[in-house]
């Protein structure tokens, strides 16, 4: 037994040994002797790329450009040893040599890239920054700066007058950067300056600048010390030298120091101050990188000002964990890791043979960790870890094989997996059916199955079991889980998956707080959902309790646990200038968390003057040691001073204040403890005292070592930057993280508004483009955008927010229902609606009017109003003239468009009693101007109608006319038969008034009840019953066979007539006439009594404005026709005769018949 044990044990340890170490073959190695670097050359120049790789033979050498492969060329060649030689560079264009550079070594095992490495031709650029004219006194200091782009850096040297500038170093300074300094200037120090900027390219000087010196003007009073020229944050590649500027005036003049401002001692052997107070670093490392102090302090005093700059030394990326070769069987788990530092941080980019690798199924990457799992024989290959930055870019090596075996065991059989708790769950399988004395050791592999890109992880046993509980895992998630059995050179396949689903739990801890007062009588209470690990399942309530610092009773409110506003409650009716205690727990299906520890927070005093409020407080931690403090101030009519912000650890006491200009909306916490809950408390003050607070509380992670990290990330977007195009448009662009390999990527952009934030107001777009343009945003309104990368299924963290207001949009549409009522002999009423637009502020409205002879010469009276009045008085208007009457709407950004006009007629000698509005003139007719005449719609629409009813009465007479030669042919001599009791009358309704007197037309002859005989023909008796018709009949022609019934209105007068003529088409029509009506039909005016005039039948307002349709709707509705219930025909003694041709509105239908027809009238008005 013992023995039986002790092998077991061997097999054990021949697996691990196998699963965790090196290669344990031997193999010939491919590596690099010589690598590429980065070179300078001038144009036209021969140019050698060194590349030397060691290896088993055969060794074949490839080169790349920016990634792709280089072919040669007469021009460009591979040297036998594996360099490269460029006979000459070209620079520019398309067939420029400028780029990285990078050689690929191959043999049988595989392949390996070397290190990029730049070609640059040496340039010289226009002059960034030029000298400027100086005006200096006497005594003081002169400054003139000048930059110039250039590769290599170009020297500057400076000319006096054309000469070459005599360097005084007690009081001329010439820094490396190109500046010049003149101290103490005198009045031979005035003159023209110019400098000259030389590198291996070519020579270039500046434009001139003067120098005046004004005499000083007596004694020179007493000054603080004042900087003019302080240091500027800058960045700087290792071993360059770095100037940090700083002049400073003052009488006396002032001493100029320097620091660290964390108290660190300054390099003193690589750092000298060069002239009066220039602090210059000469082959800067990274230890010199910091925040360093200028200070100016008059001598023999306190008195003193600083001045500080931030120095960031870039260096390049080193390896810190290399990756390890390894031997594994086919169907196993191999893992490279690789850690790398460097400012900037380096992303870390994985090669299998030198070519990007892409993460699939088995083959996954982390920002640190390369897994392969289920291995199989192509994956015996050669793998580079790359780190790369701005500064450069380092690889190491590490082989994989793959060991192969025919007599593998088969798959684990009959997984099943069953849950224990919120974090465990039970597996359990089967052996091998074949080859199962073999197995040594089974593999457990897991990883979650939500989401993509998951780590997997791997736990290894041994074989006396089949069965393992996996712990430590994550609540209320689904996992999956697969096993491998191993044999001592080589594993099984993967059993089938199973998936399974951890319990839910209580809570494990509750949310951070964040309390403010938006008055002295509420707190607003918000905080953040927790994550997956923390809320162990679905959150389904929170409780809030809270109560005074000198109450023992608690109130509480329970909240749901999912909501639009699920993580806030506005607290309210508390008392001013009290201590509150506030605390909150959640629950889950299962239960309730413990609550968390109590936090404070004091209301504010009951104050009459307005004081900023809250602002809008977020806090993120940067990582274990450091906490990102961003705000944004809420809408307020207060004006903002500056704001003060102070953070303590929790149970500790306040700190100090630290103070932030209006413009600061930023601010890093350093310096902290890892896993520790601290306090952070913001506000604005303004000239009235300080502002409502902020408080929120936030807890910084702990600080896990980099292997050990299992969450992959990649690099997000950088050099955000934005745009406001217009008052709904913002244009967004940012640089995408550089990538050894062109695999496709695709963004993420989100974006709402600043404040007032709401949750459904925020917005997400998708892009594969690195600029955006993203539209439909409000006029006027801060909005915040952040991006996010994705490739191969993997996200990166969302950038640094940036934010951009909108533009203030112009009305973009005119004013709405503009009315005008005519309320007086010469004044009217003008009214009207806000234009239709989101978020629009109207300053005021401009109202144009004027006659139509004054519209005609382009002269128009103005009147404006402020944007909350919608309504004006058009006074002093002459009776007899139509006026023209348009409004637009305007505000900051602009005016918006006039609306349609309205015409507004006043009639002459027209009097109005009382205050109500005789007529109401709308914009709804939309003007139509034709040879600079007016006409609406419905007047064209009306004139259009009249000439085709013309057109077709026409056609009607001389067909009439054909038709009774052809019956006078055939029928006897006429003859009138008939006996007149009465006159011809003429019917119709006395007139109420002038208007009405005009319009009263007898249009046709008019016939009383009396029986005439007409001229000849078939007799006809004509009586109040109607007509009396003989036996005779004649042949019948059918051109029109109804009439259209109308139903009776008010006001209306409806005149029927009938022309008769024996042996002729009898023309029967109904005309309607209104009241009120100031227009006839253009029937009236067709059928018009010889000799009337067409002007007795149009009122002077229609003649001045034509039919122009002046009329409201209302009025129209009001003035539909009211005619006889039955159309009036002529009939024979059998019935209706067909011999009948109709006219009603507009409509005519016509009979004919050899009988004789009666003209019957009537008239109704409408009571």
């Amino acid at each position: 037994m013992a023995a039986a044990e002790r092998k077991t044990r061997q097999r054990l340890l021949v697996l691990f040994w196998t699963l965790s170490s090196p290669a344990v073959l031997c193999f010939s190695e491919l590596s690099f002797v010589t690598e590429p670097s980065d070179k300078t050359v001038s144009h036209s120049d021969h140019v050698v790329m060194d590349c030397l790789a060691q290896g088993q033979p055969p060794v074949d050498i490839r080169w790349q450009k920016n990634g792709a492969k280089l072919l040669e060329s007469d021009r460009v060649h591979v040297l036998p040893n594996g360099s490269l030689s460029l006979s000459f560079v070209r620079r520019g264009g398309e067939q420029s040599d400028e780029g990285s550079y990078q050689c690929l070594a191959h043999n049988k095992y595989g392949a390996i890239l070397s290190q990029r490495a730049r070609l640059t031709i040496s340039s010289i650029s226009s002059f960034v920054t030029q000298p400027s004219p100086v005006v200096v006194s006497e005594g003081s200091v002169a400054r003139f700066a000048c930059s110039i782009t250039a590769n290599p850096p170009a020297i500057i040297t400076w000319e006096f007058n054309q000469r070459a500038l005599p360097l005084e170093t007690e009081r001329i300074t010439v820094l490396p950067n190109g500046v010049l300094q003149i101290h103490e200037v005198k009045p031979e120090d005035a003159g023209v300056y110019c400098c000259v900027a030389t590198n291996i390219a070519s020579r270039l000087r500046s434009r001139e600048a003067t120098l005046t010196v004004n005499p000083a003007s007596g004694a020179k009073p007493l000054m603080k010390p004042q900087i003019i020229a302080g240091p500027q944050n800058i960045s700087a590649s290792l071993h360059q030298t770095v100037v940090l500027e700083c002049v400073a005036e003052g009488n006396p003049r002032p001493l100029v120091s320097w620091s660290r401002a964390d108290s660190k001692p300054i390099d003193v052997f690589g750092a000298r101050v060069l002239g009066s107070g220039n602090l210059v670093i000469s082959s800067v490392k990274a230890q010199h990188s910091g925040i360093y102090l200028c200070r100016a302090t008059t001598p023999r005093t306190r008195n003193y000002t600083i001045a500080a700059a931030n120095l960031t030394v870039l260096v390049p990326p080193s390896l810190v964990e290399k990756p390890e070769s390894q031997t594994r069987p086919r169907a196993g788990t191999a893992r490279f890791s690789c850690q790398a530092e460097g400012v900037p941080s380096p992303r870390i980019n994985w090669l299998k043979n030198g070519a990007a690798i892409h993460s699939n199924g088995r083959i996954k990457m982390y920002n640190s960790k390369l897994v392969i799992t289920q291995i199989i024989l192509e994956d015996d290959a050669i793998y580079q870890c790359q780190a790369e930055n701005s500064q450069g870019s380092v690889l190491s090596m590490a082989r994989l094989i793959v060991v192969m075996s025919e007599d593998r065991p088969s798959a684990p059989r009959n997984v099943h997996a069953e849950t224990i708790s919120s974090s465990a769950i039970l597996l359990a399988w089967e052996r091998p059916q074949y080859n199962a004395e073999k197995v040594i050791a089974y593999s457990v592999h897991y990883m979650k199955a939500e989401g993509l890109n998951n780590e997997e992880y791997q736990a290894v046993i041994g074989n006396d079991t089949t069965s393992h509980i996996v712990d430590d895992l994550e609540p209320a998630c689904n996992y999956t889980f697969y096993i491998v059995a191993y044999m001592p050179m080589g594993a099984s396949r993967m059993s089938e998956q199973v998936t399974q689903h951890t319990l839910e739990d209580v809570p494990l801890r509750t949310p951070e707080l964040s309390l403010t007062s938006r008055s002295p009588t509420n707190i607003l209470v918000s905080w953040q959902p927790l994550p997956a690990k923390l809320s162990r399942g679905r959150v389904s309530a929170y409780r809030l309790s809270f109560r005074t610092a000198a109450d023992e009773q608690v109130s509480s409110v329970e909240l749901p646990g999912e909501g639009e506003n699920s993580t806030q409650h506005l607290l309210q009716g508390l008392q001013p200038d009290t201590i509150y205690l506030l605390r909150i727990a959640v629950s889950t299906r299962i239960g309730w968390s413990q609550p968390s520890a109590w936090s404070s927070h004091r209301t504010p005093k009951t104050s009459s003057s307005t004081v900023p409020p809250a602002p809008n407080l977020e806090l993120e931690p940067l990582n274990c040691t450091s906490i990102t403090v961003r705000w944004h101030p809420a809408p307020s009519d207060a004006i903002i001073q500056g704001y003060k912000l102070l953070y303590y650890p929790d149970g500790q006491t306040e700190g100090s204040t630290i103070q932030f200009h209006p413009q600061d909306y930023q601010y890093t916490i350093a310096g902290l403890d890892p896993r520790r809950k601290y306090h952070v408390k913001l506000l604005a003050f303004s000239a009235y005292g300080d502002g409502y607070q902020a408080h929120q509380i936030v807890s910084t992670p702990g600080c896990p070592s980099a292997p050990n990290r299992r969450l992959a990330t990649l690099p997000a977007p950088d050099h955000v930057h934005g745009q406001t195009n217009s008052s709904s448009v913002v244009m967004l662009s940012w640089g995408r993280p550089a990538f050894s390999s062109g695999k496709p990527v695709s963004y993420s952009i989100r974006y709402g508004p600043v404040a007032p934030y709401n949750a459904s107001a925020v917005r997400y777009l998708q892009t594969t483009e690195q600029t955006v343009m993203v539209q439909g945003l409000k006029s006027n309104t801060r909005y915040e955008f952040v991006v996010r990368l994705h490739m191969d299924q993997m996200s990166s963290p969302w950038s640094s927010p940036i934010y951009q207001r909108t533009l203030l949009e112009a009305p973009s549409s005119p004013p709405l229902a503009v009315r005008v009522a005519l309320i007086e002999d010469d004044t009217a009423l003008v009214s009207w609606r806000q234009p239709e637009q989101t978020n629009l502020v109207v300053t005021h409205y401009t109202i144009l009017y004027a006659s139509q002879r004054a519209w005609l010469a382009g002269e128009w009276q103005v009147l404006q109003r402020e944007g909350s009045n919608t309504m004006a008085l058009l006074e002093k208007l002459e009776s007899g003239n139509v006026y023209m009457v348009k409004i637009s709407a305007s505000n900051q950004a602009g005016d918006g468009p006039f609306s349609n006009m309205v015409e507004l007629p006043i009639l002459r000698g027209k009097t109005h009693q009382g205050k109500n509005p005789r007529h109401t003139y709308t914009q709804t007719e939309t003007a139509v101007f034709t040879d600079g005449l007016p006409f609406d719609e419905k007047s064209m629409t009306g004139i259009i109608i009249g000439v085709c009813i013309a057109l077709a009465c026409i056609i009607i007479c001389i067909f009439i006319l054909i038709t009774k030669s052809k019956t006078r042919r055939k029928s006897s001599s006429s003859k009138m038969i008939g006996q007149i009791n009465g006159e011809v009358m003429h019917i119709g309704v006395p007139p109420a008034n002038q208007q009405q007197a005009q319009n009263a037309e007898v249009l046709v002859p008019m016939m009383g009840n009396h029986f005439i005989d007409a001229k000849g023909g078939t007799p006809l008796m004509i009586n109040r019953s109607g007509p009396i018709f003989s036996s005779s009949q004649a042949r019948k022609w059918n051109i029109f066979s109804s009439a259209e019934k109308r139903i009776p209105k008010k006001n209306q007068v409806v005149e029927r007539g009938c022309f008769y003529e024996a042996g002729k088409t009898v023309l029967q029509y109904e005309e309607e006439q209104a009241v009120t009506s100031l227009q006839p039909s253009a029937l009236q005016i067709f059928y018009r009594p010889l000799g009337e005039s067409e002007s007795s039948q149009t009122s002077e307002g229609s003649r001045d404005t034509g039919d122009s349709g002046n009329f409201s709707h209302d009025e129209a509705e009001t003035s539909s026709p009211n005619i006889c219930q039955q159309p009036y025909v002529c009939e024979d003694k059998r019935g209706p005769s067909e011999n009948v041709a109709t006219v009603n509105h507009g409509r005519i239908s016509k009979r004919e018949d050899t009988s004789s027809c009666v003209l019957n009238i009537c008239a109704h008005a409408s009571v």
